[in-house]
C-alpha cells in the first residue's frame, strides 16, 4: 500500500488509489460467501431523491469516502486520512507502540493496528464510550486530566510489551480499567535492568491526536440535538475562533504528553483548526522534530478548517521545557 505513493497522480487522485487498495485488503479478508462488490468513484452516486431529506444526508450520499469506509468495514472516514499521511510520511512499522489521542470510534486505531502488526500495540483514550477495535486498548476519560495521563504512563510501564496481534481473538480489544499504580516497582527493576532508566519514561513510538474540545452544554433544544451529550462531543462548535482555540489547547496537551513518553526518533500527528495561535505550536514542533510538515489530507471535506501538523523523528536531546523557557 505504501508503494503507491510514488505513483503521480491529478490531484486527489491518490487518496481515491490508496483507498481502493485498503478496499481491496479488506475485501480479500472477508468470506467467500460474501460477495464483493466495486462501488462507483467520485461524482457518480445518485443524489437523494427524497423531498424530506436532509442536506447532511445528501452530502453522505455523495461522499465516495464514507461510502467507501463502509465497505471496508472502517469505524468512519477518517481511517483515510491516516492512509494518507502514513502513505506519505511512512510513520508506522511493526512493533510499534502508538497513542491514539480521541481515538472514538475508532477508525485510526483500526488502521495502525494493522500497520504495526504481529508485535506491536496500539492505545486509544478518549470521552466518548466506544467499543475498541479488534487489538486495541482503550482508556475512557478526559485525557487532559492528570489522573487520566497517569494511568496510561502506568499501563505503558507496567505492559512494555504487547501481545501478538497476529493471533485471532476476540472481535474487540480490551479495556483499561483503574488500577494501584506499577511506577515504582518498574523504577525499582530498571535500577537491577537498566532498560526503564535508559528510557527514561519513553515508551511510545507514534502518538496521534485527533481530539477536539467538547463546547459547553446547551439548553432548551431537543435531546437529540445541541442538549445531546455525544453531539457537543462528536461536533466542532461552528465558532471558528472557539474551534480554533480548543484545539490549541488539545494539540499543546498532547505534545506535553509526547514530550514525556516518545521516544527519540518517535512521531507525532496532531490535528488543529486554523487560527492565529498554530504558529506559536508549529515552532515548538520545529524545536522538538527533525522535520514538520502541514497537511491537508484530499479525504479531509475541502470546507473543513481542519488541518494536521505531522511532526517526524523527535529530537532525543530536547525536552519542552528548554523550548519554553527560550
Amino acid at each position: 500500500m505504501r508503494a503507491l505513493a510514488r505513483i503521480t497522480t491529478s490531484r486527489g487522485g491518490l487518496a481515491r488509489v490508496l483507498a481502493v487498495s485498503y478496499l481491496s485488503l479488506a475485501a480479500a479478508a472477508v468470506a467467500p460467501s460474501t460477495p464483493w462488490r466495486y462501488t462507483a468513484p467520485p461524482g457518480c452516486a445518485r443524489a437523494a431523491s427524497s423531498a424530506s431529506s436532509s442536506q447532511w444526508k445528501q452530502r453522505q450520499a455523495r461522499d465516495w469516502y464514507g461510502r467507501a469506509a463502509k465497505v471496508a468495514s472502517l469505524k468512519s472516514r477518517a481511517a483515510f486520512k491516516l492512509i494518507e499521511m502514513d502513505s506519505k510520511y511512512k510513520l508506522f512499522k511493526s512493533g510499534q507502540t502508538v497513542i491514539d489521542l480521541g481515538y472514538a470510534p475508532g477508525s485510526w486505531s483500526q488502521v495502525a493496528v494493522e500497520l504495526v502488526k504481529p508485535h506491536g500495540r496500539v492505545v486509544g483514550v478518549d470521552m466518548i464510550p466506544a467499543q475498541p477495535p479488534k487489538g486495541v486498548s482503550t482508556l475512557q476519560g478526559d485525557f487532559r486530566k492528570e489522573g487520566v495521563q497517569k494511568l496510561l504512563k502506568d499501563y505503558l510501564v507496567e505492559f512494555p510489551s504487547a501481545p501478538d496481534l497476529g493471533v485471532p481473538g476476540g472481535e474487540g480489544g480490551s479495556i483499561i480499567s483503574d488500577r494501584p499504580s506499577y511506577i515504582d516497582t518498574e523504577r525499582a527493576d530498571s535500577a537491577d535492568h537498566g532498560d526503564g532508566a535508559a528510557n527514561d519514561g519513553r515508551l511510545v513510538d507514534v502518538i496521534l491526536s485527533d481530539m477536539w474540545a467538547p463546547w459547553a452544554r446547551a439548553t432548551g433544544y431537543p435531546s437529540r440535538t445541541l442538549d445531546n451529550a455525544y453531539y457537543r462531543l462528536m461536533n466542532v462548535s461552528g465558532n471558528n475562533g472557539r474551534d480554533h482555540a480548543g484545539s490549541m489547547l488539545l494539540c499543546n496537551a498532547a505534545l506535553k504528553f509526547a514530550n514525556d513518553t516518545l521516544r527519540a526518533g518517535g512521531h507525532f500527528v496532531c490535528k488543529f483548526y486554523q487560527g492565529n495561535e498554530e504558529k506559536v505550536l508549529e515552532g515548538k514542533l520545529k524545536k522538538l522534530f527533525t522535520r514538520v510538515h502541514r497537511e491537508k489530507p484530499y479525504s479531509s471535506r475541502p470546507d473543513s478548517k481542519e488541518m494536521y501538523f505531522v511532526a517526524q523523528s523527535r529530537k532525543g536531546a530536547v525536552i519542552l521545557e528548554n523550548i519554553d523557557d527560550t
